[in-house]
């Protein structure tokens, strides 16, 4: 395989790839951008033990130096938890210009699935997936992840589109872009910090062998784009919705009247429903980012089988 000259494989994601062993991508914008520092690497690192433990190799993805990258080391992770928003929080359009520039960035949804599928990393593990935000009729605020999902052919795990999103909408949206949405053990799009929403997903999948299987034949009936798993959090760590949708009410409230739009409007919101739950959603972020972690790596080792 020929890789893209601006982009480094960690030595243990190159050995795995070369023998066609199983690899789950993470992105590091939910390092840098998505929890306070040090429970950000803290959690990362132990995704990473999760992944090993269910028989894969993990590989986070990153910009550092302009250079992509797909696997990092410790001391890597260590710097983006630390350094936190001073990181460039890297989409699809940002690349380009922080590779050239030789800057750093930390990889969103978008990105590592970018980083993904350039290195032949089949399946990524994410904590949840942009979307159409709330009030999208008028802002056009739309989250890019959408449009990699249908383009890039990537299998995504995730506990459903964050909950402070307009999940009906997002789920209209991927329909048009002919994204298929599983819901594993599950019939109802998970929302995040809770497993349910009241929103049907696409199908039902109940093993990471027919997960597997419909990625393999997705790919082999020549579809480009990338398929969306949704995986609810484990029941004994769901939060109350009714505690939960006020937070987020909350939040977005504020963060109308304070003018955040694009793409500070989500770390804003995360932040802020954190203090407003006195921390109790962080635990639930980390806890639902470890059970989709746990997931995909079953999963990328059904794939890895044949």
């Amino acid at each position: 395989m020929e890789l893209n000259r601006y982009l480094d494989l960690s030595p243990e994601v190159t050995e795995a790839l070369e023998n066609g062993r199983p690899v789950v991508a993470l992105e590091s914008t939910i390092i840098s951008h998505g929890m306070p520092y040090p429970q950000n690497v803290e959690t990362a690192l132990h995704v990473e033990e999760i992944i090993r433990e269910n028989g894969a190799v993990p590989a986070t993805c990153c910009v550092i130096g302009g250079r992509l990258k797909a696997g990092c080391t410790a001391e890597q992770i260590e710097y983006l938890g630390r350094t936190g928003a001073g990181v460039a929080k890297a989409s699809r359009r940002d690349l380009a210009t922080l590779v050239a520039r030789g800057l750093d960035g930390a990889t969103t949804v978008t990105t590592t699935m970018i980083i993904a599928h350039m290195a032949g990393i089949r399946v990524f593990a994410t904590g949840g997936i942009g979307g159409v935000h709330r009030g999208a009729e008028t802002t056009m605020d739309i989250s890019a992840d959408l449009e990699e999902l249908a383009q890039t052919p990537v299998m995504v795990v995730c506990a459903g589109a964050k909950s402070i999103l307009d999940l009906g909408l997002t789920l209209e949206y991927l329909e048009t872009r002919g994204v298929p949405v599983l819901g594993y053990g599950t019939e109802e799009l998970p929302a995040f910090y809770t497993r349910r929403s009241g929103f049907k997903v696409d199908y039902r999948v109940d093993s990471p062998e027919e997960l597997a299987r419909i990625f393999r034949t997705s790919a082999e009936l020549g579809f480009r784009g990338g398929i969306l798993v949704t995986n609810p959090i484990p029941e004994e760590y769901s939060m109350d919705p009714d505690v939960i949708n006020k937070a987020i009410d909350d939040a977005v409230a504020e963060a109308d009247a304070l003018g955040i739009r694009g793409k500070a409007t989500t770390p804003f919101l995360l932040a802020k429903i954190k203090d407003l739950t006195g921390g109790d959603s962080l635990d639930s972020n980390i806890r639902l980012v470890y059970n989709n972690a746990a997931l995909a790596a079953k999963t990328a080792v059904c794939l890895a089988n044949g």
